[in-house]
């Protein structure tokens, strides 16, 4: 057996309380893309954070080329060339793609002078070769897209000569055309002799570029396999320890009692006359392209545009603000349950209870009694992974982060639950639990408005499918009508015959 570029064996990592790696070993040859898979917590990250250099290992060997080394810190583990690229761009957005790529390290000549033709030569260079030929080494990093960032933080990786590569979600919040041109660039840098560490949890992506999979669960090293060797089902058994013979719940079937009613909903700049009912036990599907306005049209709902016009009724009622939405029974569960969802800072036991504070309150004195039954019954009952509620939750894995928001929602009793990319960033088996928690919740009468960009999703959950496309509903489809090609077509902006 060939040398391989990078080896780490019998990782171990302990924390206070918690033992993160439990003798894990992955191999990375040259020219390799290795898809390292498993549910969120199942410790790739700190796998990852242990080969950068921000974590030290309890115990374990890591081989490069065959030698022997001890990883001493980040600017260590660069110079071996490993680079890493975070879901999180490490990106300053009021700086130019120049100064983002060589900061710190700029090229200078005698007297300590920048010499800004070898920055922008240099980075014209790097840029090139991850075909962002349009762009311009002296554009801001915020007048780029999210795509393009990504790309430039490739282009950053790039200029330390790394040699290993690791990339945490890369695709995460990147379209379907995005995603295609990123992983096109990942099977070129395995052409010119890299190793790629590819954490993901689209498995379609697994089996488009990856050659390998090495998979983890609850910090163990349980195997690995050629991609060729596996199938989807194959790897999502290793993941999660056990057979998802059905991913989606079999579809309830809604009642004919309207629960909201969005009549001639307009907001200038992001919506135009939108009009829609939901049904009581019924999932409502909204379907379209970034840009589309779904998000927008989550927010409507809420209350949340001043210049909103038109009406949003829930059983019958208007609402007019947020806090009316809350008092009406709707909730809004977030895109981004980190900015928007959640106080990162602030332990589980505080954000389950931040919607209900109001409630818990008598005679202006907080009951500590109801407060910790609160707590307890949306951990028990969502089977949220915490040792102890009081700790902070920026230290869940993405689906219990999920969770928690979800949570936090539930215990206000809604009506109408609103959630806006429920399943984005967390692993098949938490998806199939948060799958299971929806068809539960229709079941008992709550209604729910799912903004989905993954296809699967939305046919294998919605009762009917609206279509958006700047702005505006394209389409309304049956759950027998829709399809993945009907969807795009109105998406990309198709119009129904009448």
């Amino acid at each position: 057996m060939s040398t391989a570029l990078l080896e780490m064996k019998e990782i171990s990592k302990e924390f206070p309380g918690v033992k993160a790696l439990d003798h894990v070993s992955i191999r990375v040859n040259q020219s390799e893309i290795l898809a390292l898979l498993g549910e969120n917590g199942a410790g790739k990250s700190t796998l990852m954070k242990v080969l950068a250099g921000v974590h030290q290992p309890s115990n374990g060997e890591i081989y490069i080329n065959g030698n022997p080394v001890t990883i001493e810190g980040p600017k260590h583990s660069q110079s071996l060339g490993i680079s890493i690229i975070y879901q999180e761009f490490n990106l300053i957005p009021h700086m130019t793609v120049a100064e983002n790529i060589f900061i710190g390290r700029e090229p200078r000549k005698t007297k300590g002078i920048l010499d800004r033709k070898q920055i922008k030569r240099e980075t014209r260079k790097w840029l090139d070769r991850v075909g962002l030929t349009r762009v311009s080494p002296e554009a801001l990093i915020a007048e780029l897209s999210v795509a393009e960032q990504q790309l430039v933080e490739i282009a950053k990786t790039l200029s330390f000569n790394a040699k290993i590569i690791i990339m945490d979600e890369p695709t995460a919040a990147l379209n379907d055309e995005e995603t295609n041109k990123l992983l096109a660039i990942m099977k070129e840098l395995k052409q010119q002799g890299m190793g790629v560490i590819f954490i993901t949890h689209r498995l379609e992506e697994v089996l488009e570029v990856a050659d390998s999979i090495a998979v983890l669960r609850d910090g163990k090293y349980i195997g690995s396999a050629l991609v060729k060797d596996v199938t989807k089902d194959d790897m999502v058994t290793m993941m999660v320890g056990r057979e998802l013979t059905e991913l989606f719940p079999e579809k309830g079937i809604p009642t004919n009692q309207v629960c909201l009613e969005v009549k001639d909903v307009s907001v200038p700049g992001a919506l135009g006359d939108i009009n829609f009912t939901v049904r009581r036990g019924e999932i409502l599907g909204i379907a379209g392209l970034m840009g589309s306005g779904r998000t927008e049209l989550s927010k409507a709902i809420f209350g949340l545009y001043n210049n909103m016009t038109g009406t949003v009724k829930v059983d019958s009622k208007p609402v007019k603000s947020p806090r009316g939405a809350i008092d009406a029974g709707i909730a809004l569960v977030t895109d981004d349950r980190k900015q928007e969802g959640l106080v990162l800072g602030l332990s589980v036991y505080e954000n389950l209870l931040l919607p209900s504070y109001r409630k818990i309150f008598k005679f202006g004195i907080q009951q500590k009694r109801k407060k910790d039954e609160i707590v307890n019954q949306w951990i028990n009952d969502l089977k949220i992974k915490v040792h102890d509620p009081m700790v902070e939750v920026r230290t869940l894995s993405g689906g219990n982060q999920q969770k928690v928001v979800l949570g936090k929602w539930l215990q206000m009793n809604p009506k109408v639950l609103i959630l806006n990319e429920p399943t984005r960033g967390i692993d098949v088996g938490a998806k199939a639990e948060i799958y299971q928690i929806m068809k539960r919740l229709t079941d008992d009468g709550i209604s729910i408005i799912m903004m989905s960009s993954e296809m699967p999703e939305l046919l294998g959950l919605s009762n009917r499918i609206l279509v958006m496309n700047e702005g505006r509903i394209t389409a309304e489809l049956s759950q027998n009508e829709a399809t993945q090609e009907k969807i795009f077509y109105y998406a990309s902006g198709g119009v129904m015959n009448a």
